[in-house]
């Protein structure tokens, strides 16, 4: 990739972004898909941009997933980042088969001051990574980060509520258990996705500080909510991205019931 960005300043910007999990406001990142989606958020106000791995795959024409090619995927990432000046954290899945070194070094190129980092096996038989072995990956991330000369700020997605495997309790009691594990291997933010269950999130919250948890517009639980149960970060995952497209489809459906009348 051309256009090597600042090592100082993608550094600095990784610091602000884990700064910012300290308030004094709760974090909330609207999800972007492209520049034009991340330069609108920016002008709203918000002080960092994380993208949607989800809205980026799909505008490029390929499933979710780590369906879309990897240099597809940091392309339309670095597009985003040289068009914002504020922070900007990638959803980079579960790292499309890099290594955590090679990982660190991709997103320190394109200038990313964070990344989503998951524990769902994609090509395994298992649906998650072990967490012995995903702890290990975050230790291996964050060193080679600061050995790259920029801290990433690691949010690390914890995914038993979307293999929904056992009852919810159970998945609580293992999301919680690897949550710890990966707080203690570095993790700056540790991200239960899909977990909306108010004392689930708050155990959460107790056990590791720092959570993320994921709303949508006018779903069932509110920015003052989570606030209140002690959440530091809300994102939108691909939500907004889909309330975007379905705008398009109902613009796009009352034009084409107009031709009917030419």
């Amino acid at each position: 990739m051309t256009n090597q960005p600042d090592l100082a300043d993608t550094a600095a910007k990784a610091d602000a972004l884990r700064a910012l999990h300290a308030g004094p406001k709760m974090l909330v990142l609207p999800n972007a898909w492209d520049a034009a989606s991340a330069r609108i958020v920016e002008a709203a106000g918000f002080p960092v941009i994380a993208t949607t791995s989800a809205g980026v795959a799909v505008a490029l024409g390929y499933e979710d997933h780590q369906k879309a090619p990897m240099v597809e995927m940091l392309a339309a990432a670095k597009r985003i980042i040289q068009a914002v000046s504020i922070p900007v954290t990638v959803d980079f899945e579960a790292g499309y088969g890099l290594s955590p070194r090679e990982v660190a070094e991709r997103m320190i190129e394109i200038g990313a001051a964070g990344l989503n980092y998951e524990d769902t096996d994609h090509a395994g038989a298992s649906p998650m990574v072990d967490p012995n072995q995903q702890s290990e990956r975050i230790v291996a991330l964050k060193d080679a980060a600061r050995t790259a000369g920029a801290d990433l700020v690691v949010n690390a997605r914890v995914d038993v509520f979307v293999h929904r495997q056992g009852t919810l309790q159970e998945q609580a009691a293992e999301g919680l258990r690897r949550a710890q594990q990966y707080k203690a291997a570095g993790a700056d933010c540790i991200y239960p996705i899909l977990l909306s269950d108010e004392a689930i999130i708050r155990e959460f919250v107790e056990a590791v500080g720092p959570i993320n948890v994921n709303l949508r517009p006018g779903g069932a639980l509110t920015l003052a909510q989570v606030a209140a149960l002690g959440v530091r970060r809300v994102s939108y995952a691909s939500s907004l991205f889909r309330e975007m497209n379905s705008a398009l489809e109902r613009v796009t459906a009352d034009l084409h019931s107009q031709t009917d009348a030419l």
